[in-house]
């Protein structure tokens, strides 16, 4: 039997003591993290490589994943930083003409603990009821339960770590690369002229988010997490991005900190976590969710329009702006009501929640890259 047609069992075993029994389809070995369910259909390599999903493990939703394989364009970062995947069924079959490994070939060389078999439905509700869990999944079945329970329960929640040194890559590092593929996005075209210079603050940044920046006309400089001031000052910006990122944005002061000292200067505008920071940096605050968004299929309402698009999103925490009068919201979710966009009344700033690049998901909301670009250019 090939190594891609091994079927060992493997336990999910989740913090409240339900133990799920499955196969594996992934990584031998043992992982922990927080369970989100993901609604996508497609897209998955993009959400494994996806660093916002630092310390959780996904749950997807349809009922089965792999059938079209891997490939080197859709890698979002470096690899994988999910804490771990479930699914109902992985095709071990490949077909597509783009492929060059199947999903469990790929899971097991890239170190990824993954559990299918499972009944992905009452887990999902599960979660929907209860809220986010903590989940172990392993392949070591002989260990006792007990044991394994009291892993998980020891493990760290999300609230309150640093998530993002953890991905962040190292050195400011201009990003010249945007889309190639006749399978890529089809974005408006830049507005003329030269590209204007823009400091991306990287919190953990898909590259589908700087390739769309690319093709909008920006020159892009990615500026990781935590580099001081005085050095991205020295880029001489004329616009400000901040990116999405893992886990709980209240720890990133360095961020908020970058925020607030380009407000008023240059533009700047938010996605996801570069939202939520930006929420913090000018009066508001954030807060867990109970299961957050995941998924390609988040309906929000534009407020000035009407207009409702359907969104990318993968988020498990959220903004209030009720004590930050300089902010007003723009876009809201339509599932829940919560806050997708903000915009200072005065100031050139903008944040939304969702994913406008859309890797994967819809592209309702691929314009907002030159939206900004537009804006930014005036400002110049």
């Amino acid at each position: 039997m090939s190594p891609s047609q091994e079927r060992p069992p493997a336990l999910v075993v989740l913090e409240d003591g339900t133990v799920l029994r499955g196969r594996s389809f992934g990584a031998p070995g043992e992982s922990i993290g927080e369970v989100v369910f993901n609604t996508s259909h497609t897209g998955y390599q993009e959400i494994l490589t996806d660093p916002s999903y630092r310390g959780q493990v996904v749950l997807m939703t349809a009922v089965e994943i792999g059938n079209y394989g891997v490939n080197d364009e859709d890698e979002e970062s470096v690899r994988p930083w999910l804490a771990g995947f479930i699914a109902r069924s992985a095709s071990r079959r490949a077909s597509n003409f783009r492929s060059l490994a199947s999903l469990p070939d790929y899971l097991r060389e890239k170190g990824v603990v993954a559990v299918e078999e499972v009944d992905t439905r009452a887990l999902t509700v599960k979660i929907r009821a209860q809220g986010a869990l903590k989940a172990l999944l392993t392949t070591q079945v002989d260990t006792p339960l007990e044991t394994l329970r009291e892993r998980v329960a020891e493990a760290p929640p999300l609230e309150g770590r640093d998530l993002v040194r953890e991905v962040v890559e190292e050195g400011i590092e201009r990003w010249t690369r945007g889309f190639v593929s006749p399978f890529s996005p089809d974005l408006s075209p830049p507005i003329p002229g030269k590209p204007l210079r823009l400091a991306l603050l990287d919190c953990g940044v898909k590259r589908s988010i700087l390739r769309s920046l690319v093709q909008v006309g920006f020159d892009v400089y990615r500026v990781p997490y935590g580099t001081p001031l005085e050095e991205i000052r020295n880029l001489a910006p004329q616009a400000l991005f901040l990116s999405n990122g893992p886990g709980d944005p209240e720890p990133l002061a360095k961020a908020a900190e970058a925020a607030r000292a380009f407000a008023g200067k240059i533009p700047i505008l938010g996605i996801c976590l570069g939202h939520q920071v930006l929420a913090l940096a000018l009066g508001g605050r954030t807060y867990k969710m109970k299961f957050g968004h995941h998924g390609g299929n988040q309906p929000v309402q534009d407020l000035a329009t009407g207009k409702v698009w359907i969104t990318a999103q993968n988020h498990s925490f959220a903004v209030d702006l009720s004590g930050a009068p300089d902010l007003e919201v723009t876009q809201i979710n339509l599932n829940d009501q919560t806050v997708e966009g903000m915009r200072h009344k005065s100031l050139p700033i903008w944040s939304v929640q969702f994913h406008p690049e859309a890797g994967p998901g819809p592209h309702d909301a691929l314009h907002l890259f030159s939206w900004f670009r537009e804006r930014a250019a005036s400002a110049s």
